[in-house]
């Protein structure tokens, strides 16, 4: 976690402030001062995820005490006028962040602030989940869940990039467009037949299904997969955690793969380092090309917050100081 120091007045910074769960403002605050081994990020854009939105609300599992700055992923630039990205924990939605030094990676030229802030949380999901976890391979199919949100997006790049055909699926015309252009081959609907629907496009099912969404469609999805396949558990947007039957994994020797990217990175510094520098030179070489976010200022925080938990957003939002 990036935790900021209060200092006398060395001049002000404005930041947005979690002081009552459920809600946020925005006011001016003394900045940061990086402690030891930390650097200080003037901030151009920071990303606004889900679980920002989950701890501002006091459903995270992790509970910061009040009040705090939300925000866990940002880009910007260092003092030597180097441009990073850095994945900092809370205090993201602020002017400037301090962050441990070896947090700060430096961004390709192909990436502009915006991109660069909401780039590394869905996108090293993505492949961190269907590379090292579910063992997507060049040729195999993939359904994607969610597909119109910022995690759903990042992971039809993803497979696309890997060689896969992507079949996605998004509630609106507007997210099921968007993941079209990202890549997916075929769209459907949350209210089709998905598992006849996948069954038909796929020849038999689909070999890998990324799910951020748990819910009603869960079982339709795992139902489309054919025999071996691998069902990744990336999370639960829509609210409800669901109840699978264990039988359609037995019978057809199928797997369930839990997605912890969060935790993982966590205890695997170096490895996390390396996946994500690896997704950085896919962009340099343009095997990636990042959606461009909707960008709005920090008043917008509030309003931003609530489109993510209801589920409005298609892509991802970024706050500009």
């Amino acid at each position: 976690m990036c935790h900021a120091q209060r200092v006398g007045h060395i001049g002000r910074m404005r930041a947005v402030i979690c002081e009552e769960l459920g809600s946020v403002v925005v006011r001016e605050t003394d900045p940061p001062v990086p402690g030891p081994g930390q650097v200080l990020v003037n901030v151009e854009a920071a990303g606004v995820n889900y679980v920002d939105a989950l701890f501002v609300h006091g459903r995270y599992q992790i509970k910061p005490p009040l009040p705090f700055v939300p925000g866990s992923e940002v880009a910007g630039t260092l003092p030597t006028g180097e441009r990073v990205l850095a994945m900092c924990g809370l205090g993201g939605f602020a002017s400037q962040v301090a962050v441990p030094a070896e947090s700060a990676v430096p961004i390709p030229d192909e990436l502009d602030f915006p991109r660069a802030a909401t780039f590394t949380q869905s996108y090293c999901t993505a492949l961190y989940a269907l590379r090292d976890r579910a063992a997507l391979r060049r040729g195999e199919t993939l359904l994607v869940l969610g597909a119109g949100g910022g995690v759903g997006l990042a992971a039809i790049q993803v497979a696309t990039a890997l060689g896969a055909r992507v079949l996605a699926v998004a509630s609106t015309p507007e997210k099921r467009e968007a993941a079209r252009l990202a890549g997916a081959e075929t769209t459907l609907s949350s209210d089709d037949d998905i598992k006849t629907a996948a069954r038909e496009w796929s020849e038999n099912g689909v070999d890998v299904v990324y799910d951020p969404v748990g819910g009603a469609l869960a079982e339709p999805a795992l139902r489309a997969l054919r025999d071996r396949g691998r069902y990744a558990v990336i999370g639960f947007a829509s609210g409800t955690i669901p109840s699978l039957p264990l039988n359609q994994v037995l019978l057809r020797n199928r797997s369930i793969v839990g997605v912890d990217w969060g935790a993982w990175s966590g205890t695997h510094r170096r490895e996390q380092r390396r996946l994500l520098e690896e997704l950085l030179s896919m962009v340099a070489k343009g095997d990636l090309d990042p959606v461009s976010p909707r960008t709005e200022p920090l008043a917008s925080a509030a309003q931003v917050i609530d489109d993510l938990l209801n589920r409005r957003v298609v892509g991802k939002v970024a706050l500009v100081p």
